[in-house]
């Protein structure tokens, strides 16, 4: 199980992503090194596993240069492995969003190895 970041009880209050949900009532967006738009959203489902039968992470919807639809996504690891799935989301909710943009770039960098340019 993930354990939550005490370091990031510094943070001001919307920047984590709970925190920035909370205050601003919408998923922050990113910049990617791929030149794409994202969001982000935090995402549990329940498997199999039977210690933590709830594994949290986050999905990057990349939206269109126009910023007119979603026209592809990213997902990040697991994050979080938990009994509960509002144990999940509140473990999601502590990542800053610097982290965020971290797992984002390790996603993206992650897609380019699986699917290369003009590969």
């Amino acid at each position: 199980m993930t354990e939550p970041n005490p370091a990031n009880a510094e943070q001001p209050q919307d920047g984590t992503l709970g925190g920035y949900l909370q205050v601003h009532q919408r998923p922050p967006a990113f910049h990617g090194s791929d030149g794409h738009p994202y969001t982000v959203s935090p995402e549990v489902e329940r498997t199999g596993d039977l210690q933590a039968p709830y594994h949290g992470y986050l999905v990057f919807p990349r939206w269109a240069q126009t910023g007119v639809g979603i026209v592809g996504h990213l997902e990040s690891p697991t994050l979080a492995r938990t009994r509960t799935e509002e144990e999940a989301m509140a473990l999601l909710g502590t990542i800053t969003l610097a982290e965020i943009q971290g797992i984002l770039e390790a996603s993206v960098a992650q897609a380019e190895r699986q699917h290369p340019p003009g590969g």
